[in-house]
């Protein structure tokens, strides 16, 4: 049975293509490379060392997706040097390669996270390409959950920095709309706004005076309030005209609010003013 090679190249968290890259650590130049020609069919860029302080120097000198290490070395164990890489290179997936024997002292790191998978010797050269390429594949979903879970954060920043600015905008909208309330109690002519369902939305002191009666004339229909004889003035189209309450004969002024047509603005002034 043989594997097909896999693709050399993979996604790193930033989201650019890079070069799938495995160090082989072992004591043993035929193991290092009776491996390397193995693992050379499926196109990985392969990096070699003859022990664990060779190989946490090519660490420091490479960008690495997959580890091997044999456990017995000298001056440093399998174990204890995929310890270190974990410390220091967390997103690195490490794999320990050692006969059975060992695995007791191994299973205390794959316990505490240190070794992704335990391997043995002598390897099925099939299963061992295979585990290393679900290496790699655990390796490269794990970047691209980095890499979205980045993404995410900077959308979130950025929908955060909308809303604050909304935020900000609608504390001006709310501090300018009460600036113009007041100012509109204080203009000394009757002013009311009325909607396109003819429902009366502003109205000032002076309105409040002449046509409201002691109530409030917002959320009160003009029709209801209103004289018809006022209304009809304003009903049909935009400008100036007069309006007389039987006592008093006004001047009338209505304009359209805003470009949309929101409703109506209509300023009352004394004919004799």
């Amino acid at each position: 049975m043989s594997l097909p090679a896999a693709a050399n190249l993979s996604v790193n968290p930033a989201g650019t293509p890079k070069e799938r890259t495995i160090l082989l650590v072992d004591d043993e130049e035929s193991i290092l490379s009776s491996l390397k020609r193995l693992f050379r069919r499926d196109g990985y860029r392969i990096l070699t060392a003859a022990g664990g302080e060779l190989g946490l120097a090519a660490l420091a000198q490479n960008a690495v997706d997959v580890v091997i290490s044999d456990q017995r070395m000298p001056n440093m164990t399998g174990v204890e040097f995929l310890r270190q890489v974990k410390g220091l290179y967390p997103d690195t997936v490490r794999i320990v390669l050692s006969g059975y024997t060992e695995l007791n002292s191994i299973t205390e790191a794959i316990n505490e996270g240190a070794i992704f998978k335990f391997l043995t010797k002598p390897w099925d050269d099939d299963q061992l390409r295979a585990n290393v390429q679900e290496a790699f594949l655990f390796k490269e979903l794990a970047d691209e959950n980095r890499r979205l879970a980045i993404e995410l954060g900077k959308a979130n920043a950025q929908l955060q920095r909308l809303l604050e600015e909304k935020k900000r905008q609608l504390q001006v909208d709310e501090i300018a709309l009460g600036v113009v309330q007041e100012i509109l109690q204080l203009v000394p002519l009757p002013v009311l706004g009325v909607d396109n369902e003819g429902m009366i939305v502003s109205a000032n002191q002076e309105a409040e005076g002449l046509f409201g009666n002691g109530g409030s004339l917002i959320g009160a229909f003009a029709e209801e309030v209103l004289p018809p004889s006022l209304l009809a003035t304003v009903r049909h189209s935009e400008g100036d005209g007069c309006w007389h309450d039987g006592v008093r004969q006004w001047h009338t002024r209505y304009r359209r609010i805003g470009n949309s047509s929101r409703g109506w603005l209509i300023i009352l002034r004394d004919g004799a003013g």
